[in-house]
């Protein structure tokens, strides 16, 4: 017996690409608020708040002056490369932010709280996250010992995005590729010159 083809006037229809959408967008949802429900304990809201702080500017600030004190020159040619990376990578998050103008999770969804004042409006892609992988990538391409230090402290901003109710999953996972190509084009660029 052959199936009939869909009722598309049908309130619940929705064409296939949708339906694995929306089903993506609730798992993205959900694993936000489950993250999101970690910040109501004192201490993770307070050790996530630091590192989301911390991953401001602050923290890799901080590393590119702590380059060029204790290596010199070598140091200051990886702050400088680490800067234009920053540049660039501000410069493309800010435009992604305007084009996809995707809410923040707390905005979108009443039982996600944001932890901390957000910097801006948007939510895609995590900015925070962007410029930790970023920076990171260009940083251990100098000094690889590093790794030690800044793997963890780029996981722990990544995660601190979605504990603190500012952005969903997906946003860190977008922003991670997106960091990690920036910074693999970087380091190409710096070959070349």
């Amino acid at each position: 017996m052959p199936l009939s083809p869909p009722d598309r006037s049908h309130p619940t229809f929705a064409p296939e690409g949708d339906r694995r959408g929306a089903r993506l967008r609730a798992h993205d949802r959900g694993w936000c608020i489950r993250a999101n429900r970690w910040g109501a304990r004192g201490a993770v809201r307070r050790y996530f708040s630091v590192v989301s702080r911390l991953g401001d500017g602050v923290f890799w600030y901080a590393l590119m002056a702590t380059l060029v004190a204790f290596d010199g020159r070598d140091g200051l040619a990886a702050s400088l490369h680490l800067a234009l990376t920053g540049v660039a990578a501000l410069a493309l998050y800010r435009r992604l932010k305007r084009w996809t103008r995707r809410p923040r999770p707390f905005a979108a969804d009443g039982r996600i709280r944001a932890w901390v004042a957000p910097l801006d409006e948007f939510s895609f892609p995590s900015g925070h996250t962007l410029h930790a992988v970023a920076f990171t990538v260009v940083a251990l391409a100098y000094y690889p010992w590093l790794a030690a230090v800044l793997i963890p402290f780029t996981a722990s901003v990544a995660v601190s995005r979605v504990v603190l109710g500012l952005h969903y999953p997906s946003d860190v996972l977008a922003a991670t590729a997106i960091g990690s190509l920036l910074a693999g084009a970087s380091l190409w660029a710096g070959t070349m010159l």
